[in-house]
């Protein structure tokens, strides 16, 4: 078993820290696997990878071959289990390799868990809330405090301490901080804010006016005051746009009834709007129909018009 190290040091800590050589002769020290003998790491706590990143990595595997060996553990007979180099397989994988070069070591579940951990987030790899479940899967499965955990990856307390209260969050919140629409800076103001779908609302409110994060802290603030602020300050919104809507609806609904000589309905939507025109019977429908084509015969014609006097006197007639 290997020894347990200082991971806040780094990967050499529990990886050890080999003396240098060249990568092909490390390939050579290490022997060839089957890639379908090898099973992801149950810890990896990536769930996104870049997939134009991963197209380059591919490329070089193609020419060069994977000039790092992965990590991997023993599981059973002709079985094991990657401990480090996921991007590496799956661009393997990609190129169409059948095998890849490893090195076997022995390695526990906690140490296979924070292997995986510090890999990524030494290359920054982890989104937040992917480092924040990271965090409370360690302290979970393997019984360990903040503190401690903090000591293996190398962080402050308070570093996780404020990861692991992003999974205080609405879920879609979370979802917003994981695929980068909403900041860490932007997110952590919300927690003050025990109402999840106000949260929501919240998070909705500075993306859409695009808040800074010291923004973001004096609207939770108002918020806190008044939880209806943002029903309020919407409603002043529709008002402010309404009348002006309600004259333009109403004047459009005059002229088509108007012109058609039969009932006319226009519904708004944020998407989509809708436009009713009655007719009573065939001939009725003929007739609207006859209706809309000289309206747009008449307006082909006075444009003709129009064109025409401009090419004889260079001036329009209004």
């Amino acid at each position: 078993m290997a020894k347990q190290g200082g991971l806040g040091k780094g990967l050499g800590a529990l990886l050890g820290n080999p003396k240098p050589v060249s990568e092909s002769a490390a390939v050579e020290k290490a022997h060839k696997i089957a890639i379908t003998a090898i099973q992801p790491n149950r810890y990896q706590p990536r769930m996104e990878f870049d997939e134009s990143a991963l197209e380059e990595l591919k490329d070089s595997v193609k020419e060069f071959g994977v000039l790092q060996p992965l990590l991997v553990r023993k599981v059973a007979e002709n079985r094991y289990e990657l401990i480090a180099g996921e991007r590496r397989l799956r661009a393997a994988k990609l190129a169409g390799l059948t095998e890849v070069p490893v090195e076997v070591r022995e390695y526990n579940n906690e140490e296979i868990a924070q292997i995986a951990l510090i890999e990524n987030i030494q290359r920054e790899n982890l989104n937040a809330m992917e480092e924040a479940k990271a965090y409370e899967r360690l302290m979970k499965e393997f019984s360990l405090t903040q503190e401690t955990v903090a000591k293996k990856v190398g962080r402050s307390r308070s570093h996780i301490a404020n990861f692991l209260r992003l999974l205080n969050l609405a879920e879609q919140v979370q979802a917003y901080v994981a695929n980068g629409s909403l900041s860490m800076g932007q997110a952590k103001p919300l927690l003050a804010l025990e109402n999840q779908d106000l949260q929501l609302e919240a998070a909705d409110y500075i993306q859409s006016k695009e808040l800074s994060a010291r923004q973001s802290e004096q609207l939770v603030k108002k918020l806190l005051e008044n939880p209806d602020l943002l029903h309020e300050h919407n409603g002043e919104q529709s008002a402010k746009e309404k009348p002006e809507q309600d004259v333009f609806i109403r004047d459009a609904v005059d002229k088509l009834t108007q012109m058609f000589g039969t009932q006319v309905r226009i519904q708004t939507g944020k998407k989509k709007s809708k436009l009713e025109i009655e007719f009573y019977s065939p001939e009725d429908l003929e007739r609207i129909m006859g209706t809309m084509l000289e309206k747009q015969q008449n307006t082909k014609q006075a444009k003709m018009d129009a064109l025409r006097q401009f090419s004889q006197t260079g001036k329009f007639t209004v």
